[in-house]
């Protein structure tokens, strides 16, 4: 178990307004309605969530860096567990012609407006019950999503991770290692439900016998 970070230079591409997402006004409003998952979380006005989630390409170098340190081959069963639009998913595809995919995303909308080539390999579901068998897939990850659960529920995923799972896996999540990153990601939040340093949640992977690998996101 070891932290990698793969989502740096993505991350750093997108411009943050850290005080207006956190005004009072609406910010419990904005958090109800992100929490549905549905079209204004994903494509509707910026204060909701993402403000239009649309393939851009964005995600190809960071296909590129995972499938080389994994050394995904043509073959192996990768899963994608919160994978949205599952632009990811296709990029792994056509990086690796042959690797066979799924995704998992508590959003049927999301599911829904996917890439065409990839979602008839998606499931919208809830990512502590799996519906997959023990061993099921290669290599296994989860990017933003984790910090979205309660801790209940955090745990259950965690192990379901690890179930489904032969060993390679990654998870990323949202964290902070100072109080003005912990100010901006409380600021800027709008679903999550779990916050730690990055050691608690090094504690927490060990403590539900984790064993794959870890990346944070900060709001610097």
């Amino acid at each position: 178990m070891r932290e990698i970070n793969f989502l740096e230079a993505y991350h750093r591409q997108a411009r943050r307004n850290y005080l207006e997402r956190a005004q009072p006004s609406d910010k419990s409003e904005c958090a109800a309605v992100a929490k549905q998952w549905g079209f204004d979380y994903w494509d509707g006005d910026r204060r909701y969530g993402y403000g239009g989630y649309h393939y851009d390409g964005r995600w190809k170098p960071v296909a590129e860096a995972m499938a080389q340190h994994y050394g995904l081959r043509p073959g192996e069963k990768v899963l994608d567990i919160g994978c949205g639009k599952a632009y990811l998913l296709y990029e792994f595809r056509q990086l690796v012609p042959g690797l066979e995919v799924a995704g998992l995303d508590i959003s049927t909308y999301a599911v829904a407006q996917a890439k065409p080539e990839v979602r008839s390999f998606l499931r919208a579901g809830d990512c502590s019950a799996l519906p997959w068998p023990d061993r099921s897939f290669d290599f296994v990850y989860s990017i933003n999503t984790f910090h979205n659960l309660t801790i209940e529920r955090l745990k259950l995923a965690v192990q379901e991770m690890q179930r489904v799972g032969t060993g390679r896996g990654w998870i990323c999540v949202e964290s902070y290692r100072t109080e003005r990153e912990k100010a901006n990601l409380l600021a800027w939040q709008l679903t999550c439900e779990s916050f730690f340093r990055p050691e608690g949640w090094v504690f927490l992977f060990r403590e539900w016998n984790y064993v794959g690998d870890y990346g944070f996101i900060y709001f610097e």
